[in-house]
């Protein structure tokens, strides 16, 4: 059905020349050159308002007094071409830590809050004990951890403790970060609405049924995006192994810092851990973003 004014109609077949045809009123055609012109204009408006505003941190900085001392230590080519070979096999270390971390900590994540979740009083020092868990890790700094496995657990002499310092390492970044990953999954879990549970209980699923059919499935989709930005945070953390003595990026950037008093290598080590997590911070927005449109917000 026209509006008046508007020429010609949603179903004018004739111009078309197919029958039932769909064809754009002028006054869609309108609204879609305004919103063209205001995605250009916008464009156009952050291109420019972002080029001026790099130019003049760019001017600042350059500008400073103690420039030129600062470019001699952080940014001399030299330098950064002799360590870059070193700190990416380093970096390598790093990698290798973080998927490895990365599975065993949502296989912990989701074993405590799965047990979290268990109300039965037979299971009540299972649950005391995640809760305990979580805490306790909470509450301690992941650099703490790092040390305390470190140098704590070969220090016991137990029969078949690992030895390597970078599996030592592994360890605490799970025993950290399972912690905060156990409250994102078990937030999700308590997102679900109870009558989706009820409703599987009703139709004779069990608890643990209920929990991998109906419950888990909602609740992973849910908590992906905060996840991934947990994840982020786990490459760069990555880098704390370093303190217990794993030649990964950072050692080896400060073994060649403190060979040759410049700070260079430690750029070159910066823009590796850039590489690899800036994708991950973008596909963590794509996802938060789609899921937004999927909740029609």
């Amino acid at each position: 059905m026209s509006h008046p004014g508007e020429s010609p109609g949603p179903l004018a077949a004739d111009t078309a020349g197919v029958p039932g045809a769909w064809v754009k009123s002028e006054r869609q055609r309108e609204r879609e050159r305004l919103r063209r012109r205001r995605e250009v204009r916008s464009g156009s408006v952050a291109s420019v308002s972002t080029v001026v505003f790099v130019v003049l941190v760019i001017w600042v900085v350059t500008a400073s007094p103690g420039w030129p001392r600062v470019k001699e230590t952080f940014f001399d080519a030299e330098r950064f071409a002799d360590a870059f070979p070193d700190v990416l096999s380093g970096f390598l270390l790093n990698i290798k830590i973080f998927l490895i971390a990365e599975p065993l900590i949502l296989i912990v994540g989701l074993l405590v809050a799965l047990v979290r979740t268990v109300r039965s009083p037979l299971f009540f020092p299972l649950r005391a004990l995640a809760v305990l868990y979580t805490d306790v890790f909470r509450g301690i700094p992941t650099i703490l951890i790092i040390y305390l496995v470190g140098f704590g657990l070969p220090a016991l002499e137990l029969r078949g403790m690992p030895s390597d310092l970078a599996v030592l390492g592994i360890i605490a970044l799970t025993l950290s970060y399972g912690a905060y990953v156990a409250e994102v999954f078990r937030a999700g879990i308590d997102s679900v609405h109870p009558s989706q549970r009820a409703a599987a209980r009703s139709l004779g699923l069990t608890h643990a049924q209920s929990m991998r059919f109906v419950v888990l499935p909602q609740a992973v989709r849910r908590v992906v995006p905060p996840l991934l930005n947990d994840f982020v945070s786990l490459q760069k953390d990555t880098a704390l192994v370093a303190t217990i003595g794993p030649l990964e990026a950072l050692r080896q950037a400060q073994i060649h810092a403190a060979d040759t008093f410049n700070y260079t290598p430690y750029l070159a080590a910066a823009l590796l851990f850039i590489a690899l997590t800036v994708p991950m911070a973008r596909f963590t927005d794509y996802l938060a973003a789609r899921s937004q449109r999927r909740r029609g917000a």
